[in-house]
């Protein structure tokens, strides 16, 4: 059969007294069908409006796929990734307030305080200390008790403050409960502790303290602390 036959069968008029029915332009979907052969017959002809949509589709396509292939890698690099801690006290405004100093000064800057609550600092751990040589030659591993020393130096940042009764100008341990090492903590680590007031006998002196020490967000150290203010002369 002809193409023109084709037509004319096509626009002729139902059997029936309803009025004709004309078929409507062959549709994106049919004419992917076409494409695959699950549509109308391969002798069929593609009208320019057939053609017009599959060559404008193609492109559509085309400029997704090119476009998906050239977007830039997202990934942010390693050294962009970690922000710097923020400063709340430095070393100079820290060494103001300790009477510590050199090699037993184990703080390096206050993150956050509260006032007359808490304070949070960090140690930053590096071969260079003085105490790797000896703890130990061949795995250097900060000594437990200089963990301690490290938040309790941080307890006094909150105990010598105006807040709490900073008129001493030294503090002093009283006591040492409950504490645990959970994790090693080599050179390379940066400590930071969490020291939180949780009673304080202002009359004397005397503060009860909560301390936790961390590593990449893991606790390594915690433990309870009593605490006294003193003069030089105590």
């Amino acid at each position: 059969m002809s193409a023109a036959a084709s037509s004319s069968t096509l626009l002729s008029p139902a059997p029936s007294s309803q009025p004709p029915i004309f078929h409507k332009p062959t549709t994106a979907l049919s004419l992917s069908r076409v494409s695959l052969g699950l549509g109308l017959p391969r002798s069929l002809p593609l009208s320019t409006t057939h053609l017009k949509t599959r060559r404008n589709s193609s492109r559509f396509t085309t400029c997704c796929s090119t476009d998906a292939a050239k977007a830039p890698n997202k990934e942010t690099p390693i050294e962009l990734r970690y922000e710097a801690f923020p400063t709340v006290m430095d070393i100079n405004q820290i060494r103001e307030i300790l009477p510590h100093r050199f090699p037993f000064l184990l703080v390096d800057r206050v993150i956050e305080y509260n006032p007359g609550v808490s304070a949070v600092a960090i140690k930053n751990v590096t071969i260079n200390d003085n105490f790797f040589p000896g703890h130990f030659p061949e795995r250097p591993i900060m000594p437990g008790v200089l963990m301690v020393e490290a938040m309790a130096q941080v307890g006094g940042l909150v105990m010598l403050q105006p807040e709490v009764g900073g008129s001493r100008d030294t503090f002093f341990f009283a006591g040492i409960d409950k504490v645990r090492f959970r994790k090693p903590v080599i050179a390379g680590d940066t400590l930071v502790m969490r020291m939180t007031l949780v009673k304080l006998q202002k009359r004397f002196g005397i503060a009860k303290m909560e301390g936790k020490a961390y590593v990449g967000g893991e606790v390594v150290c915690e433990g309870e602390f009593l605490m006294a203010t003193g003069t030089g002369s105590d």
